[in-house]
């Protein structure tokens, strides 16, 4: 971002960039986006999760998450160090609060990638934040995304599917939503939504 040039007024406070966040079915391409997005912008700050999920192979700490034991987890919880958490698949996620409102304060633009129970959250934190949902082009799109990768059992898609559809009711408690047809398209219109442009 080019600093102000002398005699000139600051950035007016609408056009600074504010805290977006992006959520969206299980399987409609978040994570693509926002790589996409990053490898043609890494001045978008993306925040890293904290979590309690052991690290897969080639997870780095602190670039992937900040991995962390159940005591620490419950500690940043009691202390109000989260922005949001949430449990899933047995392990919890939070998004640390600090470095959050650190890079808001310089300036920088922030994304955050997360579920709708983290979206509410940081609704409720932050009224000032933009929420962007996600939405893929069909429901049938989304049903041939989730069911694709064949390496399921039925029972754990049908489960995926039911929380799809509680997903996908909630757009309307969103500011804005982006249908997922290009995945370069997309990530254009949410760099928009950042006030990097």
């Amino acid at each position: 971002m080019a600093a102000t040039p002398r005699g000139t007024s600051p950035v007016p406070p609408d056009a600074r960039p504010r805290l977006t966040v992006l959520s969206g079915p299980s399987g409609v391409g978040k994570s693509t986006v926002v790589a996409h997005m990053r490898k043609e912008h890494p001045e978008v700050w993306l925040s890293v999760s904290a979590t309690t999920r052991k690290p897969r192979p080639g997870e780095q700490h602190g670039v992937h998450y900040f991995f962390v034991g159940d005591e620490e987890m419950d500690k940043l919880i009691a202390n109000g160090e989260l922005l949001e958490w949430a449990e899933f698949a047995g392990n919890r996620y939070g998004t640390p609060r600090t470095a959050v409102l650190e890079r808001l304060e310089a300036g920088e633009p922030v994304l955050l990638e997360i579920d709708l129970q983290g979206a509410r959250q940081v609704r409720e934190s932050m009224p000032e934040a933009r929420l962007v949902f996600l939405a893929p082009p069909s429901w049938e799109e989304l049903v041939r995304r989730l069911t694709g990768r064949g390496t399921e059992p039925p029972e754990v898609i049908e489960r995926r599917l039911a929380a799809a559809r509680v997903e996908l009711a909630a757009e309307p408690e969103f500011d804005q939503t982006l249908v997922n047809t290009s995945v370069e398209d997309v990530a254009r219109e949410l760099l928009a939504l950042t006030n990097v442009v």
